[in-house]
C-alpha cells in the first residue's frame, strides 16, 4: 500500500559547440511535467522550460555531469512557469573555439510555492456504503515521509468508483500501468494516478487506480462528488486500495498537508480502520 512515486524530472545530454551552435532536440519522458528546450542564441544557448501541464509548475535546471559552463543566471537556476507557458531559465555560454559536452537535469514539480491552502471539508473519494481506512495519517507502513505523511489508504475492491473529493482542474492522468507488487525497484513509479489542482493552489492525488481507469483528461474541470475514475491495485501495492493525499509545492518539494473529510474521524495514528461510523475507529497494525 505504498503511495506512488512519480518521476518528475528530465535528463538531457547535450553537446555544446561554440563554432556550430547545433542544439539537441527537445526531449521528454512520458510522465514529465516539463520539457527542456535548448535554442541557439548569439554565441550562447538559451535554455527554456516548457510547462506540459494545465496548471503552474516550478522547475530547477542544473548540470548533472560534464563541463559546467558559465550561465546567467548561474546554475542551479529556478523558475516558475504558468500553465502551458515557457520560461527562459538561463543562458549557457560555452567557451569559444572548442567543443564540449554537458548533461543537464531539469526537475519539474507541479504546483506553485505561492499556494495558500484553505480549511476545506473534503468529500469521501470513493462511492462506497461502508468505506474503510487501512492506513491513516503518520501510518508506519508508508505514510512516514513529508510527501505522504497526511495520506489515507481506503480499502476498496478494484473498479470501485473514485469521486473528486473537491472540485478543481485535472493536472495529470496516468492509467497505462497494469501490474502491482512489493518490489520497490520495479513498482515504485508504476502506479496509476490522477492529480487535481484546487483553486487555492493545493493538489489532491488519487493513486493506485485501475488500468485505463480514468474518466477525466488533463485540463478538464471537475466538481466535488463527480466520478473521475476507478480504483485499482497498481504500482507498489499489496492489495486493492485508493491512496488519497492533499499536497502543496514548497520549494520544489511536494509536501502533504492535514485536511478534514466528511464523516471521517482523522487521527495521527500508525493506522486505523473505519467502518462508516466516525465514532468507531480503531488502530490496527500495519
Amino acid at each position: 500500500m505504498r503511495p506512488p512515486r512519480l518521476a518528475l524530472g528530465l535528463l538531457l545530454c547535450a553537446t555544446l559547440s561554440a563554432s556550430a551552435l547545433d542544439a539537441p532536440p527537445a526531449t521528454t519522458t512520458r510522465d514529465a511535467v516539463a520539457r527542456l528546450r535548448i535554442v541557439p542564441g548569439d554565441g550562447d544557448y538559451l535554455a527554456y522550460a516548457d510547462n506540459l501541464l494545465p496548471g503552474p509548475i516550478e522547475v530547477r535546471l542544473d548540470v548533472s555531469d560534464g563541463e559546467r559552463l558559465q550561465a546567467l543566471p548561474a546554475l542551479p537556476a529556478r523558475a516558475s512557469v504558468a500553465a502551458g507557458a515557457s520560461v527562459l531559465v538561463t543562458r549557457l555560454q560555452p567557451p569559444r573555439g572548442r567543443e564540449g559536452w554537458m548533461r543537464l537535469r531539469l526537475l519539474g514539480i507541479p504546483g506553485s510555492s505561492n499556494a495558500k491552502p484553505r480549511d476545506v471539508l473534503y468529500l469521501l473519494p470513493l462511492q462506497q456504503a461502508t468505506p474503510r481506512i487501512d492506513q491513516g495519517f503518520d501510518g508506519a507502513f508508508s505514510h512516514d515521509d513529508d510527501e505522504n505523511r497526511y495520506a489515507l489508504d481506503f480499502a476498496a475492491p478494484e473498479g470501485t468508483p473514485v469521486l473528486a473529493a473537491r472540485g478543481g482542474t485535472v493536472l495529470q492522468v496516468e492509467t497505462s500501468y497494469t501490474a502491482h507488487g512489493t518490489d520497490d525497484a520495479r513498482f515504485a513509479t508504476r502506479a496509476n494516478f490522477i492529480r487535481i489542482l484546487h483553486d487555492d493552489g493545493s493538489m489532491a492525488l488519487y493513486g493506485h487506480l485501475a488500468p485505463d481507469g480514468a474518466q477525466v483528461v488533463p485540463g478538464q474541470h471537475v466538481d466535488a462528488g463527480q466520478r473521475i475514475g476507478s480504483s485499482g491495485n497498481t504500482g507498489y501495492s499489496s492489495a486493492p486500495h485508493l491512496h488519497f493525499v492533499v499536497q502543496v509545492n514548497r520549494s520544489l518539494h511536494l509536501l502533504s498537508i492535514p485536511f478534514r473529510m466528511q464523516g471521517v474521524a482523522l487521527a495521527h495514528a500508525s493506522g486505523m480502520r473505519w467502518s462508516g461510523d466516525s465514532q468507531r475507529c480503531q488502530r490496527t497494525a500495519n
